[in-house]
């Protein structure tokens, strides 16, 4: 996204050099109208005076036999040739329907997982963030669109809402308050909500009488509405004059069993850290069993949790290696995947929302040198493990709960090399707001810091997947959020991480 803001720059020199042309061109074509207006009257005046001179004769055949032609030719000249060839060229890399339909959800997910309502986000009021950054009602409305034609009212209601909201305090818009009512009103039936959905359609049929659906749609919604008042018994309330906003009506359920407790963690609620456990925590150097490669430069660890045990090495990477680690993965930085558990095969989804790209510790002596640093702080071998992954999450990406080691049965390309034995997650930049480690299970979130890395094991020692670590990446609110990581596989550990005598060890 950081080439499109260039491209849009050029794109924008372009349209100014287009409109000077056409400036120029229609400064020459005003100078030559005045000119001729002045000759034409004197002509005019006294035509067979003004022929009777030989030089006005001679004038007069060469402007209508080259000079207007000349003119014609200029008048037929298009200054918006170089504009449109310019955008052609540009527009293969222009976002479509798909990416501006994917932004506005993100927009979604992060106004559900942070609880920020539509007026915070229309005027650019995000947590510890001062921007201009504001939604016009056209934006608003395009907002609650976009998630209708989705099926998505409850989306639907809170940004059309606040899309009428804005109209009714004076804001021009394309966009006029029937069609803003119209999917307003619907959208409400659709939640449920028949009392506010009846208000709403007379709202709409006060400002257009003849509009096609409305009509119909009022005296639908007030039979069902009197219907159903029968069938309970009760007597009709008018709807509340409050406004509709976050929290008037419930968010759907989904797929996800924890999704209020992970995003509670995302928010920074809900964590689990009580004094008993904090006094649990060290932090210390660590030189890796006395590895020669830390002996005389032992890394910064802390305890970040006790049970699983969750560390974060500090100064792990220094600014150039991580500068060089994303020039490296940029050109190759793809949507992630996950692998569907009834196919096997790599497909996006929903859940996953990042790029990724995977490194080779022969493409570059710092992928080599991180490779080793891992293995010198871990004391497991690197021989076996998985390519450095490295990911970037922009506005909204996230992935949801999920576990790093395969359950049975497992992935065919796990026979040779075994599960994902443990996770080293390096955070390459630091997040504005969001973007949060969280284990809903035992309720931890681990914040990004740059330059720093954490670890933890998600298997067992006798090789059975610890639950505990499902965790998730929460949705970026403000920022960019880099990361890479290893994952550390089964075989050739053996003796590095020896079985124990219980199957939980």
């Amino acid at each position: 996204m950081t080439d499109l803001i260039y491209t849009e720059k050029e794109l924008v020199q372009s349209l100014r050099e287009y409109i000077k042309a056409e400036e120029s061109k229609l400064a020459t074509v005003k100078s030559w109208a005045n000119k001729l207006d002045a000759l034409t009257r004197v002509s005019t005046a006294d035509p067979e005076g003004y022929l009777a001179h030989p030089v006005n004769a001679y004038k007069l055949m060469k402007r209508l036999n080259t000079e207007w032609s000349e003119l014609e030719s200029l008048v037929l000249q298009n200054p918006a040739d170089g504009f449109v060839s310019n955008m052609s060229v540009h527009r293969q890399y222009f976002p479509d329907e798909e990416d501006e339909t994917g932004a506005a959800k993100a927009l979604m997910r992060l106004q559900d997982t942070y609880q920020l309502d539509s007026e915070a986000f229309s005027k650019g009021k995000l947590p510890g963030v001062h921007s201009n950054a504001v939604l016009t009602v056209d934006d608003c409305f395009d907002m609650g669109k976009t998630a209708y034609n989705d099926a998505d009212y409850y989306h639907a209601v809170l940004w059309l809402q606040q899309a009428l909201k804005q109209l009714d305090d004076g804001e021009e818009a394309v966009v006029s308050k029937a069609d803003i009512l119209d999917y307003l009103s619907y959208s409400v039936y659709q939640m449920g909500d028949l009392p506010r959905a009846i208000e709403l359609t007379r709202r709409l049929v006060a400002i257009d009488p003849s509009h096609q659906r409305a009509g119909g749609n009022l005296r639908y919604f007030e039979q069902l509405l009197m219907k159903q008042l029968r069938e309970m018994n009760q007597d009709y309330q008018p709807p509340s004059e409050e406004p509709i906003q976050l929290g008037t009506y419930s968010r759907p359920k989904d797929h996800l069993p924890e999704r209020e407790s992970y995003e509670a963690l995302c928010r920074g609620e809900g964590i689990q850290m009580t004094e008993a456990r904090r006094s649990r925590l060290f932090c210390r150097y660590h030189d890796g069993k006395r590895n020669p490669h830390l002996l005389l430069k032992p890394v910064k660890e802390e305890d970040e949790w006790d049970s699983p045990h969750i560390v974060r090495y500090l100064d792990l990477l220094s600014d150039e290696e991580i500068e060089k680690i994303k020039e490296l993965a940029k050109p190759r930085l793809a949507r992630a995947t996950v692998r569907d558990p009834k196919t096997g095969v790599l497909t996006t989804a929903n859940y996953r929302v990042s790029k990724s790209a995977w490194l080779e510790g022969e493409e570059d002596p710092v992928i080599d040198r991180v490779n080793q640093r891992i293995e010198a702080i871990t004391g497991l071998t690197v021989e076996t493990a998985e390519l450095l992954q490295v990911a970037n999450y922009g506005v909204g990406g996230q992935y949801e709960p999920h576990f790093d080691f395969s359950r049975r049965p497992f992935d065919s390309n796990l026979h040779v090399d075994g599960n994902r034995l443990a996770t080293f997650l390096n955070y390459m930049s630091d997040v504005e707001a969001g973007g949060a480690t969280v284990f809903p299970d035992f309720g931890a979130a681990i914040w990004p810091r740059k330059g720093t890395s954490v670890f933890w094991y998600n298997l067992f020692r006798s090789g059975e997947g610890d639950y505990r670590t499902r965790h998730a990446a929460c949705p970026v609110l403000v920022g960019s959020k880099w990361v890479s990581n290893k994952w550390i596989h089964e075989r050739g550990q053996e003796f590095r991480r020896p079985c124990g005598l219980t199957e939980v060890d």
